[in-house]
């Protein structure tokens, strides 16, 4: 995968060169101090992976994001935990804090190596759903998905991932048109970027979403009063409830 490093941090830019150049799959092509360097560098090219700062003078890496008219899969990396909320909104594939551990690092570049791995495999399609599960299509095989085995769906701009228990489908279509063939009764969306299966909330935090096996999606702001009737309704027991 081709990628870029954008930080205005020497001493961080040398850090994350460093941890590039461990990957074999990653081609490093160019370390940037500041996003308008970059977006100067992508007018003319093409890369595949940027790693990400925040907190830079001029433009920073959220506004950075935005001014993208292309999707590639970006990695943050910041002193920050404070925007995370927010780049999940924006849908970047993951968020570092620094100081960075390597083995942190390492599990970043698998979660993206492997949608991109995904993508270049060949695209899926629904094609049809029934009552209790729909079919994808992928080249020359029709793929059924029973509803109680999806977790939770990752919409990536122009395509989604459907994470099951046990395998992960792309299908080339946004989470709203995936909704709209999926029961409403069962999954619901958590953020711009996510919508899960109800069955397999564990707890529901202020920003996140527990679905077990160490799962967690964003939950935003703009979705937490309908998610929270949506799931817990009235069967929240109370003082109130006790009488």
């Amino acid at each position: 995968m081709k990628c870029i490093i954008i930080d205005d941090e020497p001493l961080a830019r040398e850090g994350m060169e460093l941890l590039v150049q461990e990957v074999e799959t990653l081609d490093l092509l160019g370390k940037f101090g500041s996003a308008e360097m970059a977006l100067s560098f992508l007018s003319e090219n093409e890369v595949d992976l940027i790693f990400l700062d925040i907190e830079m003078p001029g433009l920073s890496g959220l506004e950075f994001i935005k001014t993208l008219n292309f999707q590639p899969f970006i990695i943050l990396t910041t002193a920050y935990s404070q925007y995370a909320l927010e780049a999940f909104e924006l849908q970047v594939s993951d968020y570092l804090v620094k100081p960075i551990r390597k083995d942190r690092f390492l599990k970043a570049i698998y979660k993206v190596k492997e949608v991109f791995d995904l993508k270049n495999a060949g695209m899926f399609s629904i094609e049809d759903a029934k009552d209790d599960y729909i079919f994808i299509r992928h080249e020359r095989k029709f793929v059924k998905l029973f509803f109680k085995d999806i977790i939770y769906i990752n919409g990536l701009k122009d395509y989604v991932m459907i994470h099951t228990k046990d395998e992960k489908f792309i299908t080339a279509m946004n989470l709203k048109t995936i909704l709209s063939q999926l029961p409403s009764d069962i999954f619901v969306r958590s953020s711009k970027s996510y919508a899960l299966n109800k069955n397999f909330i564990k707890s529901i935090d202020v920003d996140f979403i527990d679905l077990g096996n160490n799962i967690e999606v964003p939950f935003g702001k703009s979705y937490k009063d309908a998610l929270k009737n949506s799931i817990i309704g009235n069967k929240l027991i109370d003082r109130k409830n006790l009488k």
